[in-house]
C-alpha cells in the first residue's frame, strides 16, 4: 500500500452465482438492462479480463476465500471440504479486529474430520468460522433444496413461512416453482417452465431478502469495521424469477449461441463427454435457450435493483466514503453456447468473470469509469482487500496480488500476464467412463494469456485455442502440427506456475531471508572444521 493511501475501513464483497461476464450492459450485452450495476463501473474501474481460478462453485469460491490457486488448498470441487489447515481471509482479518460475515452463499465444505482430529469445537466462535470458511455465518443460505425435501433450521425459509407460505419447503414451492393453469406445481427444477413467474412476491424473493439482512448487518456493525461477503445464489438455476422480472425480456432479446458444427466433428473426449451431458444436449435445442434466457437476464436486473437499494443505503448511511465495493461472480454459464450447458470447462463464458471495484479515496480518482484489461484473477481480491483496509497481505499464504496499483493508476507495477484455472471431471461418469479414466487422473489445468489458452488433461491430448484468431474459441488446436512448439511453450509456462507454489506457508519470506544470520547467533556453526 502506498504510503500516502489512507486505509479504507470496510469492504461490502458482492458475488452474483453463475453471472456471465457479457450478462451486462456496461459489457456490451445489447439488450440487459443493468443501469445500477453499470453505475457502479462508472465510480470505479471494471475488470474486462478477470478469471476464476476453478468453474465451478466450491472450487472457484474456496480460491477467492483463501487467496490460493485449487493446487494449494486442495478444494477440487464442489462439496470437497476445504482444509482447516487452510487460512481464509477472515483468519487473515480476525487478529486486525475485522468482522468478516456472509450473507447468502459460500459452497464451504466443512472439514469436519479435520476438526475433530484437531479438537476444534464447532459450537464455539472460533469453531463456527472455521466450519463457516472463516466468515461469521450472519445469513449463510447455499440454496438448492430439492423438491420434497423438508428444510429445517432455515432462516429464509422460516422467513417465507412467516409471510405466509407455508409448507416443509417453501424455497422450493413457492421461490422457485411456479403455478399451472392446471392448478398443478411446476417445479423450477424442470426448465419447461421458466418463462412463468414464481409463486412468491418479488419482494420476499430471495434477492431482495438478502440485500435487507445485508443492510441489517451494516446497520448492526455501526462504526466497527467489517467485511461483508453478500453472495446472491441468483442466477444460478432454479432458473425462475418472480413478477415482473419473468416476463422483462423474450426471445428476441436472446443472442445467438456461440457454436459451430465443426467443433462436434472431431472433439476432445473430455468435451464430447461434456457436451453428451443433459444440460449440454437440453441447451442445445432452441426451445430451451428461449424459454430459459429471458428469465435468467430477468434475475440479473433484479440484482440490478437490489444493487440500487443497497447504493442508496450506503450513500445515506455515510457508508459510500470509507467502504471498497465489489461487485464480481465465481463462473459463468454456457446457455448452449459451444453446444454446452452449465459450466465446468474453460472457455471464456465460464472462466471469464465481470469484476467491478469501487475504491472511493481520492487515489483512485484517475482511473473511475475505465475499463482494465489486465489479466487478473479472484485470488487477487483477497490481497485487495487486506491492503486497502491497511494490512500487509501474508506473502507466506496469499499467491493472488493486490488490486490497488490498477486501482489507483500505477498501471506498470503490474506483472500478472497470465491466468490458472483448475478442475476434475472425476465427478462426472458421462465424462470420465467412456475414457476409462481414473478418478485420480482427471485433472484439467487452463493456462490463459492474452494470445493463447492451454488446458492440460491427464493422460490425454491437451486442447489449445488461438485468441488472437479465434477469440469465440472454436477450433481447437491442440493436435495440430503447426502449433507443437507453442503447445510445448504453454507446457513449459505451466510447469513454470508449478514449480513456483507456496511451499513454506509457515514462515514469512522476511524470515527465510533472516535464516542463516539467526542460525549464526544462536551458535549452530555448520560444517565447520
Amino acid at each position: 500500500m502506498s504510503q500516502q493511501t489512507k486505509p479504507l475501513r470496510n469492504v461490502l464483497f458482492i458475488m452474483a452465482d453463475q453471472l456471465r461476464w457479457d450478462y451486462l450492459a456496461c459489457a456490451g450485452h445489447p439488450h440487459i438492462r443493468t443501469p445500477h450495476i453499470d453505475a457502479l463501473a462508472a465510480r470505479g474501474v471494471r475488470f474486462t479480463n478477470a478469471f476464476v481460478q476453478g468453474p465451478v462453485c466450491g472450487a472457484s469460491r474456496m480460491s477467492t476465500y483463501t487467496g490460493r490457486y485449487v493446487t494449494s488448498h486442495g478444494s477440487a470441487w464442489n462439496f470437497v471440504p476445504l482444509s482447516v489447515a487452510q487460512k481464509t481471509l477472515g483468519d487473515h482479518l480476525q487478529p486486525h479486529g475485522v468482522r468478516c460475515a456472509v450473507v447468502g452463499k459460500t459452497h464451504v465444505e466443512a472439514d469436519t474430520e479435520g476438526a475433530v482430529r484437531l479438537g476444534i469445537n464447532p459450537d464455539t466462535d472460533p469453531g463456527r468460522l472455521v466450519m463457516h470458511g472463516g466468515f461469521e455465518p450472519y445469513e449463510r443460505d447455499d440454496g438448492i433444496w430439492p423438491p420434497g425435501f423438508k428444510v429445517e433450521d432455515n432462516r429464509y425459509c422460516d422467513y417465507l413461512r412467516s409471510q405466509g407460505y407455508s409448507g416443509d419447503n417453501p424455497w422450493h414451492d413457492f421461490a422457485n416453482s411456479s403455478m399451472g393453469e392446471d392448478g398443478k406445481l411446476h417445479s423450477g427444477w424442470q426448465m419447461r417452465w421458466a418463462a412463468e413467474s414464481a409463486r412468491v412476491a418479488q419482494e420476499h424473493s430471495e434477492t431482495p431478502y438478502m440485500t435487507r439482512r445485508a443492510m441489517d448487518f451494516i446497520t448492526e456493525q455501526g462504526e466497527q469495521p467489517w467485511v461483508l461477503h453478500l453472495s446472491y445464489i441468483k442466477p444460478h438455476w432454479p432458473y425462475v424469477a418472480p413478477a415482473p422480472y419473468h416476463a422483462m425480456y423474450g426471445p428476441e432479446d436472446v443472442q445467438p449461441a456461440q457454436k459451430t458444427q465443426g467443433e462436434k466433428a472431431d472433439p476432445h473426449p473430455v468435451y464430447r463427454g461434456f457436451m453428451n451431458n443433459t444440460p449440454s444436449t437440453t441447451f442445445s435445442r432452441d426451445e430451451v435457450r428461449e424459454t430459459v434466457i429471458p428469465t435468467y437476464m430477468g434475475l440479473i436486473t433484479q440484482i440490478d435493483d437490489q444493487i440500487c437499494q443497497l447504493m442508496e443505503f450506503l450513500r445515506e448511511t455515510g457508508r459510500d466514503q470509507d467502504t471498497l465495493i465489489v461487485f464480481t461472480s465465481d463462473h459463468g454459464d454456457y446457455l448452449g453456447d459451444h453446444w454446452m450447458g452449465e459450466k465446468e470447462l474453460f472457455h471464456d463464458v465460464i472462466v471469464k468473470v465481470p469484476m467491478i471495484i469501487v475504491d472511493p479515496r481520492p487515489q483512485a480518482d484517475g482511473t473511475r469509469g475505465q475499463a482494465c484489461d489486465a489479466i487478473v484473477e479472484s485470488i487477487d481480491l483477497a490481497p485487495t482487500f487486506l491492503s486497502s483496509l491497511g494490512h500487509m497481505p501474508p506473502r507466506e499464504w496469499l499467491e493472488g496480488e493486490s488490486l490497488e496499483s490498477l486501482l489507483h493508476d500505477r498501471q506498470g507495477e503490474w506483472q500478472k500476464d497470465m491466468a490458472v484455472c483448475e478442475n476434475t471431471f472425476a465427478f462426472r461418469d458421462s465424462v470420465r467412463l467412456p475414457i476409462g479414466a481414473p478418478v485420480d487422473r482427471c485433472n484439467m489445468t487452463m493456462v490463459r494469456t492474452n494470445e493463447w489458452k492451454y488446458v492440460h488433461i491427464d493422460g490425454l491430448r491437451p486442447m489449445l485455442f488461438d485468441l488472437v484468431n479465434d477469440p469465440q474459441e472454436f477450433q481447437d488446436l491442440g493436435a495440430s502440427p503447426d502449433h507443437a512448439g507453442v503447445r510445448e511453450q504453454m507446457q513449459r509456462r505451466l510447469l513454470d506456475w508449478l514449480f513456483c507454489r507456496r511451499r513454506t506457508i509457515g514462515i514469512t519470506p522476511e524470515g527465510i531471508q533472516t535464516w542463516n544470520t539467526r542460525e549464526l547467533k544462536a551458535g549452530i556453526d555448520i560444517g565447520v572444521w
